[in-house]
């Protein structure tokens, strides 16, 4: 079902939904903030073999939680800036960085509207994992990537391949669409992928985008596609169906490996050209 709040309601209400999913997760097993503190990597191996040496490179990761992957690395030695606009995961990640004794700038802010931050320039901008689906403007998002980068700069995404998100929880139903279709998806969320909420049902806003939409935006911002990968593994256990295999991941049941599960792409902005579009005149 859909519904027809404009996107800034939509982003404010799932502002709210994330307050409360951090103050679930912070304390989680799945995040495991204990270890990581006692050592950990919580990155991924897509991720760390796409990105390599990160050491003394500025790195801005954009919608970075409460920032247990961005404090990762900044463990690799990255110079590290993440943005997230929930004001509870800024805080938590603040903390968190404190605790671990690493160096971390943590911005409270939307997406679309860091441009008025004043954050500069990086030489990496990286985004992973269940990010695409809570940002109604593909295009608006991709100008903020790119103004955002130095020439020359990559920016990395990794993120769950639609194709896996429109399934239902059987891996057989098509439950949820794969291309845009305006109005978010709205759910009443008693729970977030890791453990059930205080306060709750709260409403959650969704919009799907597909690969082509994707590739399209970050080109019409200026960007340079390197590549896009599909990959038949997953780092986590979404949706339920999918096996745990000995590497540690996750794929299809059966061990197969002709079915996408997450996809990354590498873009660059070239050296010489600006990007294509402003945030301030982008639609």
């Amino acid at each position: 079902m859909t519904d027809p709040s404009s996107p800034a309601a939509a982003l404010a209400a799932n502002r709210v939904l994330w307050d409360a999913w951090t103050r679930v997760h912070r304390d989680s097993a799945f995040y495991d903030v204990p270890g990581f503190l006692a050592g950990r990597d919580p990155l991924n191996r897509i991720e760390t073999q796409e990105l390599g040496d990160v050491a003394g490179r500025r790195l801005l990761h954009l919608q970075c939680h409460f920032g247990i992957d961005t404090l990762g690395w900044a463990r690799r030695g990255a110079r590290v800036t993440g943005v997230d606009f929930s004001p509870e995961a800024i805080a938590t990640a603040r903390r968190l960085a404190d605790r671990a004794g690493l160096e971390a700038t943590f911005v409270e802010s939307d997406v679309y509207a860091i441009g008025d931050r004043g954050l500069g320039l990086f030489e990496i901008v990286h985004s992973s994992y269940g990010v695409l689906a809570w940002l109604p403007d593909l295009d608006r998002w991709a100008d903020v990537v790119a103004s955002h980068l130095a020439p020359g700069g990559l920016f990395h995404l990794v993120e769950n391949h639609p194709f896996l998100m429109m399934l239902d929880e059987d891996g057989v139903s098509i439950r949820w669409p794969y291309l845009a279709t305006g109005a978010p998806i709205r759910l009443e969320s008693e729970a977030s992928y890791v453990a059930p909420i205080e306060g709750g049902p709260l409403p959650e806003f969704n919009w799907p985008h597909g690969i082509g939409e994707v590739t399209t935006a970050l080109v019409g911002a200026g960007l340079r596609i390197e590549w896009l990968r599909e990959y038949a593994h997953t780092p986590y256990p979404f949706p339920s169906f999918l096996e745990r295999r000995p590497d540690g991941d996750y794929g299809w049941p059966g061990g197969r490996e002709d079915i996408p599960l997450t996809f990354s792409i590498g873009a660059r902005r070239p050296a010489a050209v600006s990007p294509a579009r402003s945030p301030a005149t982008a639609r």
